[in-house]
């Protein structure tokens, strides 16, 4: 799974567009770059009258939208998908994921805070907060990056989420949270799993392997 790293700050503090510039400068040194955002209120894709919007009245749960191009999923959840799992799902093959928002997700962050917006960072006590970026100088213990050093931030990104990130080759998601693996379990999973995947008939050069396992629990 490609690191996370979330934008946090509060609404209008200039999130959005730092973070459109940060995608542009990533993409341009050649990253791929997956984005999540994060909308508390809710949010429609679907619109009254369209083939999927009738698929989802007549009381499909997940309905699905796929051309040469592109593809789109309108699912309903339960709750709310972890960051983890979203990634897992749908974001995978990018080099990083960039979230806009999750200030409680447990992934690294930087802080968007503007002056006229707010005076005090909503994740400043977080330890897993990396900088900020500011029109004022909110902090004397993390970088504090000005608001339009796109550039800056794209070259944090890159030296400490894209090329500090350590790909295990194993990912484990349990209801949809990742839990942290030792080294002996990373091996034992991988060499174990591997092993059963390639004796099967036609996967004897198998690269990368999903598994999903799902019933009731105990």
């Amino acid at each position: 799974m490609a690191p996370i790293i979330s934008i946090v700050g509060k609404s209008g503090s200039g999130k959005t567009t730092l973070l459109e510039k940060v995608i542009s400068e990533l993409t341009r040194r050649g990253y791929s770059v997956g984005v999540l955002k994060h909308d508390a209120h809710g949010f429609e894709i679907d619109h009254e009258g369209k083939d999927s919007w009738r698929h989802k009245q007549a009381g499909a749960k997940v309905v699905a939208l796929s051309s040469p191009e592109r593809f789109a999923v309108i699912n309903d959840v339960d709750r709310e998908w972890t960051p983890e799992r979203l990634a897992a799902c749908y974001l995978s093959g990018v080099d990083v994921v960039v979230t806009e928002g999750f200030k409680k997700s447990p992934f690294p962050k930087i802080e968007v805070v503007r002056k006229a917006n707010s005076s005090r960072p909503v994740c400043g006590k977080d330890k897993l907060l990396i900088a900020f970026a500011s029109d004022f100088r909110v902090s004397r213990r993390l970088p504090v990056y000005k608001l339009n050093d796109f550039k800056g931030i794209a070259d944090l990104i890159e030296e400490k989420i894209i090329k500090g990130h350590r790909d295990s080759g194993v990912s484990l998601l349990v209801n949809g949270e990742k839990v942290e693996l030792k080294p002996f379990i990373e091996n034992l999973i991988r060499d174990g799993v591997t092993g059963m995947i390639k004796s099967l008939k036609g996967c004897g050069q198998a690269g990368e392997i999903e598994i999903k396992i799902t019933g009731r629990g105990s």
